[in-house]
């Protein structure tokens, strides 16, 4: 028999689900209520009560606060069984059935898995949440139980304190959102907020209270005519005005930079509708807009354009009595229920009664979570899966539209390529210029809602690695490094066969393990970085063949050699100019001779240069200063032949600068205009790193010679915030 205390507690909670759920086990519940109660007897909290009281507690938030079903409650009150106590996954298993062990299984590994410091492998994490989003519920009670968890968090050491708190403002609220649970995604904000910036939490709250009979009467004297009109037109409504949630207004003072006091729009009116019609909302709106007037760009129609997860409702901000924005949000009693409960919303009965089933809107965003994670990402590390699912999250939406009228709904700040990924990867992959509203337009426009987007694509178009600078989708991101590394990947191979068939004429026989430990002396990390090397010219084979030969018959390397650096050369140039009009001067005869230009140093005219005699390749050219050319004299000069450029020249050739300096807004777009805009340049690549307030950066550009290139430095140097610019050699 159950203590008095605890058979209140259960039947308080059976209360709750018999109100808010559609139907209820109660023998399942009061099962999961005693089999919990046992587990935990001899747990304690922080707090010092009874552990059992969390679990309690959880699900009492999952029956009144987000009322899914009963599976979920049952779950809810065992989801800290296997992780805290002896009980095992297989025992919940057996006795409560695969469903609620499933969701315990998937609730206890994903208890940690935000904290960084843990994730080890990109690939568990995709597998968690995989896991959530094959049964929702999942995620549920992890909602629930973070939410509890914050509402007791004063109890917790402070620096486990400030963890959680962040943890749960960077991804468990933006999750609550994403689900469309918008009342535990505020309180999850207030509560991180408060524990994280307790002083402003504490401002913004005192001012709040000082000022609440002052904002409850201006709230009612906005309302009154509201009132009066509604009811004169016969709507059957509910109205009622809220202060906006503290993180909130604390973002407002921090984006806007003003004090407490001048922030005016800081409560919210919400006009709820006894209605089937949607279109009753702007009825509505059109007589709230004849009674305020309406501030038009502050207008959001999520009613025709509803949100991701599912969000509806009408959104006005209009100049209420005494000037002071007021911001009134219409919704039907169904658009609020979503509102409020979100994925809880969605949830609906098949005709059996017997199961439980999602709508297509939700269905829709639960296969775009399964998309991003099931991409096949091996390459990318833990920390970029979490930013590109964190950036996912919360970012704000855009509805456009193809040339036929369909709505794409694509993250703020989404520009052409994003757009034509989402669409399909195979437009994706080929775009190579697109139409906005008619307009030819660059392919890192960023769109706005309302767009009308005409992809223009071209079978010959590949990927540039470029795109995925201004691209935020995860979509389009993911589609361009894999086709990125997949090009890598035939360049590799391509550049293994040209070593084999240069050792195999060499007759030098050297395995795998020998040549990575030697390369390692180059500092090569792997074979494929070598290969690559060999595959884009940046090392020539026959200097690896020669120095292994070397090694060979001397048993050791000389400590010269040790030190040159092969992979430090210009390895950011794929490609090269090859073949000069009227060709390469040889001992000063102008005869036509088979020549390529050497991409470790990548001459161009001006440079002092030298040729070296290969074999079946004709004669490569470097610059005289070459650390190759300097590494082959040491070998004698037999293979060293002189080399000039002919007089006149209007080919182009490719050059590297290297610039760093100081990072700022407008910076990169300052840089590109100050190279592009000098006689037509052509930038081939940009690569750009940027730490705390620095940058780092690459540009590969066409140049006609050295004397066009100085001229291109000379004009970076002088822009603001630069602090180096050089040509880029090694």
């Amino acid at each position: 028999m159950l203590q008095a205390r605890y058979k209140k507690k259960l039947d308080d909670l059976l209360a709750i689900c018999h109100k808010n759920l559609r139907t209820v086990n109660d023998e399942l519940i009061q099962r999961a209520f005693e089999y919990s109660l046992e587990a935990h007897k001899h747990d304690l909290r922080s707090s010092g009560e009874p552990y059992f009281l969390h679990p309690y507690e959880v699900a009492m938030v999952v029956a009144k606060e987000i009322a899914l079903d009963d599976i979920s409650v049952a779950s809810a009150l065992l989801h800290d069984s296997v992780e805290d106590t002896e009980t095992t996954i297989k025992d919940i298993r057996d006795e409560f059935g695969d469903t609620i062990a499933d969701i315990v299984d998937g609730a206890t590994k994903i208890s940690n898995i935000f904290q960084s410091h843990e994730i080890t492998k990109a690939e568990n994490y995709r597998k968690l949440l995989l896991s959530m989003v094959n049964d929702i519920r999942v995620m549920i009670v992890k909602f629930a139980d973070r939410l509890h968890n914050m509402r007791t968090l004063e109890f917790l050491p402070a620096e486990k304190q400030q963890r959680i708190a962040k943890e749960t403002l960077d991804i468990y609220a933006p999750f609550a959102h994403r689900f469309g649970l918008a009342k535990i995604k505020w309180e999850l904000e207030d509560l991180a907020f408060k524990h994280l910036h307790r002083s402003e939490y504490d401002t913004i709250a005192h001012s709040l209270n000082s000022k609440r009979r002052e904002r409850e009467h201006y709230v009612r004297k906005f309302i009154i005519p509201i009132e009066r009109r509604l009811r004169e037109s016969e709507f059957k409504f509910e109205v009622e005005g809220r202060a906006k949630h503290l993180f909130s207004i604390y973002n407002k003072m921090v984006k806007r930079n003003k004090p407490f006091d001048e922030i005016y729009d800081m409560f919210a009116v919400r006009i709820i509708l006894d209605t089937e019609d949607a279109n009753d909302c702007f009825g509505v709106y059109g007589i709230v807009s004849e009674i305020y007037k309406p501030i038009s760009e502050r207008f959001k129609n999520y009613i025709s354009l509803p949100k991701k997860n599912g969000y509806q409702s009408l959104h006005t901000t209009v100049v209420g009595p005494e000037g002071k924005m007021v911001e009134v949000q219409i919704r039907t009693k169904k658009m609020h229920e979503v509102a409020e409960r979100g994925v809880a919303a969605h949830w609906y009965y098949k005709e059996n009664g017997s199961s439980l089933s999602l709508d297509r809107e939700l269905e829709n965003w639960i296969n775009w979570i399964r998309e991003m994670f099931e991409q096949k990402t091996d390459d990318v590390s833990a920390g970029e899966l979490i930013e590109s699912f964190k950036l996912n999250l919360y970012q704000d939406e855009i509805y456009v539209f193809t040339p036929k009228g369909d709505l794409k709904i694509l993250p703020k700040g989404a520009t052409v390529i994003d757009f034509a990924y989402d669409i399909h990867s195979g437009i994706g992959n080929h775009t190579i210029g697109a139409k906005v509203n008619g307009r030819i337009v660059p392919l890192n426009t960023i769109l706005r809602s309302g767009d009308q987007i005409e992809i223009i694509t071209s079978k010959k178009q590949t990927p540039n690695p470029d795109w995925e600078k201004f691209t935020v989708s995860h979509r389009a991101k993911t589609h361009i490094r894999k086709f990125v590394k997949e090009e890598q990947r035939k360049l590799v191979e391509e550049g293994k066969e040209i070593w084999e068939k240069k050792i195999k004429k060499a007759k030098l026989h050297i395995n795998d393990d020998d040549l990575t430990k030697f390369l390692h002396t180059k500092r090569f990390d792997n074979l494929s970085a070598f290969y690559l090397a060999v595959k884009n010219e940046i090392v020539d084979p026959e200097y690896i063949i020669a120095e292994l030969s070397n090694t060979t018959k001397s048993g050791e390397t000389s400590p010269a050699k040790e030190s040159e650096s092969v992979t430090n050369l210009f390895d950011k140039f794929v490609e090269t100019a090859r073949g000069i009009t009227g060709g390469i001067s040889l001992f000063g005869s102008q005869d036509n001779f088979l020549h390529n230009y050497a991409r470790c140093c990548n001459p161009i005219p001006g440079d002092e240069i030298v040729g070296y005699v290969t074999t079946g390749e004709g004669i490569k050219i470097h610059r005289k200063s070459c650390k190759n050319i300097q590494n082959m004299l040491a070998y004698g000069e037999d293979r060293i032949v002189r080399v000039s450029w002919p007089e006149t020249e209007n080919t182009d050739f490719i050059a590297g600068i290297k610039i760093s300096g100081t990072d700022r807004i407008g910076l990169l777009n300052e840089i590109t205009n100050a190279i592009s805009n000098y006689n037509n340049t052509s930038i081939r690549s940009v690569s750009i790193n940027t730490k705390d307030s620095f940058f780092d950066g690459h540009f590969i550009i066409n140049v006609k010679n050295t004397q066009h290139l100085n001229n291109i430095l000379e004009r970076l140097r002088k822009i603001k915030s630069v602090n180096k610019v050089e040509r880029f050699d090694e």
